[in-house]
């Protein structure tokens, strides 16, 4: 009887796909872990913060209205938008956490942001009107954001009025 011949594996292509599984597990580790705490130094419009180091956090799954765009006027309700993520989190301490992309095309981090007593920030936003679940892209809470949604325009909250 006649078996096929079995598949082996040459050295170059083990070291090519634990080269590729190490890149895949490291990029699930943050150059600073989840849970570790942040101050937010300004809110720069209702889905971006600047902390205070200096780096850039976009909110993932949330988009608000414009209001610092430099191609685009300042659109409706962007600015209670604005001042409702200001109010929030200006000036706070705050936990972040990731999904499966870490940054976006800007360099900003993609990051969840959650007050230290437990207020998931993209969530709110989303819950109380001043955004909209921004579905593009796939992401953790994706049906629980356009749930939040659906539910803000029901109750006529923020922008709904």
């Amino acid at each position: 009887m006649h078996y096929p011949k079995p598949i082996t594996c040459n050295v170059p292509i083990r070291i090519y796909i634990l080269t590729i599984v190490s890149y895949l597990i490291l990029s699930f580790f943050p150059p600073f872990s989840n849970g570790e705490t942040f101050k937010v130094n300004r809110v720069i419009d209702g889905d971006t913060l600047l902390l205070s180091k200096g780096e850039r956090i976009r909110l993932i799954g949330v988009d608000t209205p414009e209001t610092k765009h430099p191609q685009k006027p300042v659109e409706r309700f962007g600015k209670e938008a604005y001042l409702f993520t200001k109010r929030m989190v200006e000036g706070k301490e705050v936990r972040l956490e990731y999904d499966w992309q870490r940054k976006d095309k800007y360099g900003r981090i993609l990051g969840y942001v959650y007050l230290l007593d437990g207020t998931f920030l993209n969530a709110e936003i989303i819950k109380q009107g001043y955004g909209f679940a921004y579905t593009r892209f796939p992401f953790k809470y994706l049906e629980e954001f356009r749930q939040y949604e659906r539910e803000a325009r029901e109750n006529k909250r923020g922008l709904w009025k």
